[in-house]
């Protein structure tokens, strides 16, 4: 079994920061990727950032040149460095991670935390 705990959601007035930190346990074996993905009220969910074990970084355009994806390969832990938010920014954001356990290789949510940009 594996466990994604997110953490560093909140308020935040436009054009602040904030940092989401998403870290993985139990049974690893290998992290193929983990990444980022956002919904806001009313909108499916979109893929924010993801990160490769090999280090291939995607963003959404979005976020491109604000938004910032990194991995601890020795804490299993993805961050994810948002500058220069915006009030579409606002959104519950979701870790994922593609992780071969003891047992099998899967897809892993976390249980989201809120991010609200607002004045």
């Amino acid at each position: 079994q594996v466990q994604l705990v997110e953490s560093g959601g909140g308020l935040v007035q436009p054009g602040g920061s904030l940092r989401l930190s998403c870290a993985a346990s139990g049974s690893i074996f290998v992290i193929y990727a983990m990444g980022w993905y956002r919904q806001a009220p009313g909108s499916q969910r979109e893929l924010v950032a993801t990160i490769t074990s090999r280090g291939i970084i995607d963003y959404a355009d979005s976020v491109k040149g604000r938004f910032t994806i990194s991995f601890d390969n020795g804490k299993n832990t993805v961050y994810l460095q948002m500058n220069s938010l915006k009030p579409e920014d606002t959104a519950v954001y979701s870790c994922n991670a593609d992780v071969k356990s003891s047992r099998l290789r899967a897809d892993y949510w976390g249980q989201g935390t809120q991010v609200t940009v607002s004045s």
